[in-house]
């Protein structure tokens, strides 16, 4: 099995650690390209399986949004998505947002504690409703369908 590694060749010997338990096999790092003996890759395990194994070391990184990894037979590419300049300013924009919006709080909190308010009910009516009982409410009807009784067998005699 080949793993072709593409622009993350800087993080081939972590990728390397991280697959050799997963896949009960040593793999061998060489230029950009990750290599694993079939015969000594534990039973059951598929390219599928490693491709899931990989996304989740890109996960663990922070760089899964920026790969995607594509299994063709034995061989799986690791390709890195090109960003065009409006997707790139998309990602920055929303950090700069939990920024501004983190200093805009802090500032906010130590002006004036607010102590709950309680709901301005007249003691009039407060005074009606304590004598009056509460109605009870009529019990609504069951949703579910009446069931049709059994015929009892008519004995002819």
């Amino acid at each position: 099995m080949k793993v072709v590694l593409g622009t993350l060749k800087n993080k081939g010997d972590e990728l390397a650690t991280f697959l050799e338990p997963r896949v009960g096999a040593k793999p061998s790092l060489s230029g950009d390209a990750i290599e694993i003996e079939d015969e000594e890759i534990r039973e059951g395990v598929k390219p599928r399986q490693v491709k899931t194994y990989i996304k989740r070391f890109l996960f663990m990184n922070g760089v899964r949004k920026n790969y995607r990894v594509f299994v063709s037979g034995k061989e799986l590419t690791i390709q890195e998505i090109e960003l065009g300049e409006e997707e790139e300013e998309e990602e920055k924009k929303p950090e700069k947002k939990v920024e501004e919006a983190e200093e805009e709080a802090k500032p906010a909190e130590p002006e004036e504690p607010e102590a709950p308010e309680e709901p301005e009910v007249p003691k009039a009516k407060e005074a009606e409703a304590a004598k009056e009982p509460k109605a009870e409410k009529p019990k609504k009807a069951s949703t579910k369908k009446p069931r049709a009784k059994k015929k009892k067998p008519e004995e002819e005699a």
